[in-house]
């Protein structure tokens, strides 16, 4: 498959802290230490009904953690809050269609911060609008769950959106990671890859495996052979 005009880019498998163990997050990014990121959910029990850790967690992480973060924040007022999970040291920090105003400045005011810039779509929010927008980001993270909580099923209704979004980044020529969050697991990662994305949020498939480095691998060599 081709990839924004170049070859595919080996898959990308990011464990979510979601699923671990949060009263010792220093060793549970530990055990992910193969992984390419470690996914942080950022909550706010106002944009999705669930609270989890902010922006003083994340700040630490980034100064223990072996992986990259990637930071997906699912919090209303993006604009305001986004920049500091860059300054505070995230990879990339991924913000909602649904809740930006200004989707296009943010995007440009956190690469200009050092991070990589996300754009996460809901699982009934169209991708079409967001096609001539493909260049100002680096990643669209495609929810494979409605988003809230971790441990629920994939919608392999949203598949024809990721095909729909690869196609186009690919027709454009452009470099954008199409990312899936939300119920991958062995079972599920190769109709993803197969549709197109490459980057795999994965929780209770890492953290709820005995050998987390091992479910990192199977997880990638599967992706890795379907998306091919």
């Amino acid at each position: 498959m081709t990839r924004g005009g170049s070859e595919a880019r080996a898959p990308r498998i990011h464990p979510s802290i979601l699923s671990a163990d949060f009263t010792d997050l220093a060793a549970e990014v530990g055990r992910i230490s193969s992984a390419d990121a470690v996914h942080v959910d950022v909550m706010d029990n106002h944009f999705v009904p669930n609270l989890t850790l902010g922006l003083p967690v994340v700040e630490r992480l980034a100064q223990v953690s072996p992986v990259p973060l990637d930071c997906h924040l699912m919090v209303e007022a993006p604009d305001r809050w986004a920049p500091a999970y860059a300054e505070a040291g995230a990879s990339s920090v991924t913000f909602h269609a649904e809740a930006a105003s200004a989707p296009v400045r943010l995007a440009r005011e956190l690469r200009r911060a050092g991070a990589r810039a996300g754009l996460a779509l809901n699982p009934a929010t169209p991708v079409e609008p967001w096609f001539d927008l493909l260049g100002e980001v680096d990643m669209v993270l495609v929810m494979t769950v409605e988003p809230g909580f971790g441990g629920q099923s994939f919608l392999d209704v949203v598949l024809p959106k990721v095909r729909r979004l690869r196609g186009a980044i690919s027709s454009a020529g452009l470099d954008v990671a199409v990312q899936v969050d939300g119920g991958v697991s062995v079972a599920t990662i190769e109709r993803a890859a197969e549709a197109g994305a490459d980057v795999f949020v994965a929780g209770s498939a890492v953290y709820g495996a005995e050998d987390a480095a091992a479910a990192v691998a199977e997880l990638r060599a599967l992706a890795g052979a379907a998306g091919r």
